[in-house]
């Protein structure tokens, strides 16, 4: 495979790429690549892969493979992928973690280990977890901290395992008072924090901004838009980079609170991306009045996506 074309530390807009299922359900792996090509053209630093905003959790073990290969060879190092390999089991995220290194991804995104809402591990067999997970690979590792889980994960915690194990250094935090804790991170963790990233579509982007985030990892359907906030962020422009979230921050919000991972399929959809936005059973369509008002909400910011492909 191609090396990642952008070099560490990786920083940016790394949008989630959402898995696209034909009219039936099955993978549509054209519809695939095109949806990979038009978040590069719409000026994605990076993407990430098999999220749960890509309902990896409606995918067999067949598929996630298949969606994961068909990616890495279509993007050939163009931008960096990461790939998300979290499991229950070490043994199981390690392999997934490895396999994800060999074909070319640039990183891999772990989730604490948890299953349903009862299944947890002590933070001393979550710390063996994510070492097992460094040992395989020589990626890095980004932990998800996000409420999904159900895992608490402190701050010294993470910064210690920043420390201690050798590949993981990126965090994505999408809790509660998320600037906050992105803030203690960077301070309690230093030199180890390489990525302190923002999440959860980029509602809480200025606040973790201001806290020191140098990665946003939102939904699929408009980087475009969230270039326009982190571009003149970075350049030192704060009074643009905050006047371009006021203008994003409706549509953030609808795809965050309304509409979710459907957001990006539907945009994608509507300007000829993707030919079908289908959601995997038992996850029902958007009620058409939601998606009436995401569309007007998007029309008024004239995203690429809805241009892409007419």
């Amino acid at each position: 495979m191609t090396s990642p074309a952008q070099p560490q530390p990786y920083r940016g807009v790394f949008p989630v790429a959402p898995t696209v299922f034909n009219a039936q359900g099955a993978l549509d792996l054209e519809g695939q690549k095109r949806a990979i090509d038009f978040m590069i053209d719409a000026g994605s630093h990076g993407l990430c892969i098999l999220a749960n905003f890509s309902e990896q959790f409606a995918l067999t073990d067949a598929e996630r493979e298949q969606v994961m290969i068909t990616v890495l060879e279509h993007v050939a190092g163009r931008v960096p992928v990461i790939v998300t390999t979290s499991h229950f089991s070490s043994a199981v995220c390690a392999a997934r973690s490895r396999q994800a290194q060999d074909v070319g991804a640039a990183m891999v995104m772990v989730m604490p280990p948890y299953h349903g809402a009862t299944f947890r591990a002590a933070e001393p067999q979550i710390f063996e977890f994510f070492q097992t997970v460094s040992d395989a690979i020589s990626i890095p590792v980004m932990v998800q901290d996000a409420p999904v889980a159900g895992t608490p994960l402190s701050v010294p915690f993470l910064a210690r395992m920043a420390k201690e194990i050798e590949n993981l250094s990126y965090f994505k935090i999408e809790v509660p008072r998320a600037a906050a804790k992105l803030r203690g991170l960077i301070e309690a963790g230093g030199t180890h924090i390489l990525g302190p990233w923002d999440g959860e579509e980029a509602i809480t982007l200025m606040a973790d901004l201001e806290a020191g985030a140098t990665g946003a990892m939102t939904g699929g359907g408009f980087p475009d838009g969230i270039r326009q906030i982190i571009d003149p962020w970075f350049a030192g422009n704060r009074e643009a980079a905050m006047s371009a979230y006021e203008r994003w921050l409706p549509l953030i919000n609808w795809e965050n609170r309304q509409c979710g991972f459907a957001t990006a399929k539907i945009l994608m959809q509507e300007g000829g991306v993707i030919a079908h936005d289908t959601l995997r059973h038992p996850t029902p369509p958007v009620h058409p009045a939601d998606r009436a008002l995401l569309l007007d909400l998007a029309r008024r910011l004239n995203p690429l996506v809805l241009r892409w492909g007419r």
